[in-house]
């Protein structure tokens, strides 16, 4: 009998190998570096916070509702997004996407007044959204059997995007100016948009589409697709979820700065490690699906970034606040989970829009949480902010255990 350390090293080989053949790798790799970018770079402003509010004039409120415009916008553009990526191929949309970024991003850098800030930052998220939907189906399409494990590592990627990117631009700031610290990314959106272009096919689909035109048929074929079997338990769980993150994400290093008594680096150390373990915990979550099914997988990082976001307002001190962070870091197993189950339940002509559609609801709500923390931090509530976001994770808990 194999010792089971060898058994767990050869299942590891045979899943690298697996991801890798055909050439599949390549795409693998290219889309995680746009995703890393396409995400990374919108995790960039939480960290510009207060060069935001120095160089504009801008308070807590205002700045969420910057970030609230920049999520909504995200979520809006999902709905072209799926629907270009079933109409013209996945592979286009991709590429589109990442040049579009390139173009937005330095419309933000060079931004004049607030009013610039605000329209280059909307078409930024519109432009980044593009990308969302489409990256799950790829891989749904070209990873039959493995969709898990591809879009585990990819999302880990896109982590090891958040941690280095906010932390990158702060430094740059810090040394320069906020417009270098953003501007600096608009070459490497082109130089992976390059990269798209020589490595995703075209389309990864079968190129039958449920969506060629718009109609009454069009929209019952979309809702019948998008509440089959589990889905609608599955996007609530989510919108829980995607409200959780936006709201922590926005206002997490401004919390531990503000609440905490953390210097701006160490808060800025802080919310990288929320990242930098998600990039680990993200390819186990992918595992684990494909293993163990949804709800065990769901359950075990929802709870713990649950239970981490209840502590987090009675916490102090570096080395417990380390550890509340690691906790609500669990938080990143959830999407690989969510996602994959709604891609994967989608009709196969229908799941750039069909997955394009839901990500726009449930990010649209998610998208009022930035405005509501900054709201309630302006007036001196930021833990309430915080132990908002925890009773609003715990209703995805409770629908994960029960209703799953």
């Amino acid at each position: 009998m194999a010792h089971p350390i060898q058994t767990i090293r050869r299942n590891a080989k045979e899943t690298t190998g697996d991801l890798w053949a055909g050439g599949r790798g390549w795409i693998l790799l290219a889309v995680g570096a746009g995703w890393a970018l396409s995400i990374g770079v919108r995790f960039v402003y939480p960290a510009l916070v207060p060069y935001l509010q120095d160089d504009f004039g801008i308070g807590l409120t205002t700045t969420g509702l910057l970030l609230t415009l920049l999520w909504g916008a995200y979520a809006v553009g999902h709905v072209p997004g799926g629907f270009l990526g079933d109409r013209i191929g996945e592979g286009n949309v991709v590429v589109i996407s990442t040049l579009i970024s390139a173009g937005t991003v330095l419309v933000v850098a060079t931004a004049i007044n607030v009013w610039m800030l605000f329209a280059g930052t909307i078409v930024f998220g519109l432009a980044t959204a593009l990308y969302g939907p489409t990256r799950f189906t790829i891989f749904t399409d070209i990873y039959p059997d493995r969709a898990g494990s591809a879009i585990g590592l990819t999302m880990a990627a896109g982590n090891i995007g958040n941690t280095v990117f906010p932390v990158a631009a702060a430094v740059i700031a810090s040394y320069a100016t906020w417009r270098y610290g953003i501007g600096a990314f608009s070459p490497l959106f082109l130089v992976v948009a390059v990269g798209l272009w020589m490595t995703v096919p075209n389309r990864t689909s079968s190129g039958e589409s449920a969506v060629d035109e718009l109609s009454s048929d069009t929209l019952t074929r979309i809702r019948s697709g998008i509440t089959r079997e589990s889905i609608p338990i599955v996007v609530a769980i989510q919108v829980t979820a995607s409200f959780v993150i936006q709201g922590f994400s926005s206002f997490y290093p401004t919390y531990l700065t503000a609440a905490k008594g953390i210097s701006p680096a160490v808060a800025a150390t802080l919310f990288g490690l929320f990242f930098a373990v998600g990039a680990i915990i993200q390819p186990f979550s992918g595992t684990m699906l494909d293993r163990f099914g949804a709800r065990p997988t769901l359950v075990l990082y929802f709870g713990g970034c649950v239970a981490g976001l209840w502590l987090l307002p009675f916490v102090n001190g570096f080395v417990p606040l380390v550890a509340v962070t690691v906790l609500i870091s669990s938080w990143n197993g959830c999407g690989v989970v969510t996602q994959t189950y709604i891609a994967d339940s989608l009709p196969d002509d229908m799941q750039g829009t069909g997955l394009g559609t839901l990500k726009a609801g449930w990010m649209v709500v998610g998208a009022t949480s930035p405005l509501l923390i900054g709201t309630l931090a302006d007036y001196g509530s930021f833990d309430y902010g915080f132990l908002l976001l925890a009773s609003v994770g715990t209703v995805g808990l409770v629908l994960s255990i029960t209703r799953l």
